[in-house]
C-alpha cells in the first residue's frame, strides 16, 4: 500500500504499557507504537482528521465557483480562476481560512452558502469509536483548528462533535494559522499544555511539521483526509488511514 522505507515508528516510550501497533499490509519493517500511558491530551485537528474534507473540498473547488459565476455573471472558467488566484495569494496565511476575508473579497456571504451544504458536513471513518476511546481511557479531547470560528461552530454543530470534545480552539484567536511559526508556542500558553504529555493529529504536513519545530513529540499525519480521494504518500511523521488504527484492544 504503502511505500516501506515511508513508514516509521512512533514510540511513545516505556516498554511493557499498554501499546497500540499498526500493521499495513505491505508488511513494513517497522511498526507505529502509541504508549497511551505516555499521553494524558490528544490534539485534534478538525477538517480531514474528524471531519470528511470532502465537505471542503465540495465546497471550494465546486459549489462555490458555480456560485460565484451565477453572482457575477461570468463564465465558470472565469470564475473558477479568479477564486483559484484569491486562494493561493493567501495560502499559509491566517486569511486562507477566514470566512469574513472570503466574503468581502467574493463580495458574496460565505458562511451562508456554507450553510446550504451542511448536509455534507460528516465524520470520517472510525471518528466516533477513536473518541469513545479516548474517552474510555480519559483522555482529554481537544479539538485546534484553523477553521474560522462560524465555520467552527458550523461543523460541531452539525456532526455533534461538541459531545465529544473537551474543549475547541480557533487558531483565529491567536491571529496566528497553526502552520505559523509561534502558533504553538501561544497555544501551550493560553491552555497550560504540557506537550511532553501530548499527542497531536492532522492531515496537513506544514501544520505538522511547525508543531514538530514548537515542542510537540509525538505526531501523527491522516493520509486519506478525504475519503473520496486516493491516500497521500507518507512523509517523515506516522501516518493512518483511520483513526481506528490508533485503538487499543
Amino acid at each position: 500500500m504503502f511505500p516501506v522505507k515511508a513508514l516509521q515508528k512512533l514510540a511513545l516510550y516505556n516498554a511493557g504499557a499498554c501499546w497500540t501497533t499498526l500493521h499495513y499490509n505491505c508488511k513494513p519493517e517497522r511498526s507505529i507504537l502509541v504508549n497511551w500511558e505516555n499521553i494524558d491530551t490528544v490534539l485534534l485537528d478538525m477538517d480531514g482528521t474528524l471531519l470528511d474534507l470532502y465537505f471542503d473540498n465540495y465546497f471550494w473547488l465546486h459549489f462555490l465557483p458555480e456560485r460565484y459565476a451565477s453572482h457575477h455573471e461570468c463564465s465558470l472558467e472565469e470564475a473558477t480562476s479568479w477564486l483559484k488566484s484569491l486562494s493561493d495569494s493567501l495560502h499559509g496565511h491566517l486569511n486562507w481560512y477566514c470566512l469574513d476575508h472570503w466574503t468581502e473579497q467574493c463580495e458574496m456571504d460565505i458562511h451562508a452558502l456554507k450553510e446550504e451544504v451542511r448536509h455534507l458536513i460528516r465524520f470520517k471513518t472510525g471518528t466516533s469509536e477513536f473518541l469513545e476511546f479516548l474517552r474510555r481511557m480519559n483522555k482529554q479531547a481537544i479539538l485546534v483548528t484553523n477553521a474560522h470560528p462560524k465555520a467552527m461552530a458550523l461543523k460541531i454543530q452539525s456532526s455533534g462533535l461538541h459531545d465529544h470534545l473537551e474543549t475547541c480552539y480557533s487558531s483565529h484567536i491567536f491571529k496566528l494559522a497553526k502552520e505559523n511559526d509561534g502558533f504553538w508556542a501561544a497555544l501551550q500558553s493560553h491552555a497550560d499544555l504540557d506537550y511532553s504529555r501530548c499527542l497531536f493529529i492532522d492531515d496537513s504536513l506544514n501544520v505538522l511539521r511547525c508543531a514538530q519545530r514548537e515542542g510537540l513529540p509525538y505526531i501523527i499525519q491522516v493520509l486519506q483526509p478525504d475519503s473520496t480521494q486516493p491516500p497521500r504518500s507518507p512523509s517523515e511523521f506516522p501516518g493512518v488511514l483511520s483513526l481506528t488504527e490508533l485503538i487499543t484492544a
